[in-house]
């Protein structure tokens, strides 16, 4: 499964739980949630921009994402932490990514992404940046 399409079904279940009342996101919540959002966008701005970047700042990008949503997870519990967590997951592979050469065998299994796999996975941060400000809002 692509990551957006990963990141849409975890934003679909956070929209479920939100509209059901499952989830009810405490004062702290909202303020993490937009403070992450807001550091998700700096870290993958739009598509335009992130096209024209050489690939070592779009994965740095990437990274400082994960980053984000990891320092997140780890401020939080219950409900918007298993959010971030789940989604966090399905962005793993960004972590086994590299840009550089490396010798044979010496890279820790890292693997140079496809251009559409950089797409795919800013593509996603957009996404839950976006789900993560309506959250914020109370929405």
């Amino acid at each position: 499964m692509d990551m957006v399409t990963a990141a849409e079904r975890v934003i679909q279940e956070a929209q479920r739980q939100l509209a059901k009342g499952e989830w009810e996101p405490v004062t702290g919540d909202l303020a993490l949630a937009r403070e992450t959002a807001a550091a998700l966008a700096v870290a993958v701005g739009p598509t335009d921009v992130q096209e024209k970047l050489p690939r070592i700042d779009r994965l740095a990008g990437l990274r400082e994402a994960l980053a984000a949503l990891a320092v997140t997870v780890a401020r939080t519990h219950g409900h918007l932490a298993w959010f971030l967590a789940d989604a966090s997951s399905h962005l793993a592979p960004v972590l086994h990514w590299r840009v550089q050469d490396g010798p044979a065998g010496s890279s820790f299994g890292a693997v140079p992404p496809a251009d559409s796999d950089l797409a795919d996975a800013e593509a996603a941060i957009r996404l839950l940046a976006a789900a993560l400000t309506r959250t914020g809002q109370g929405t």
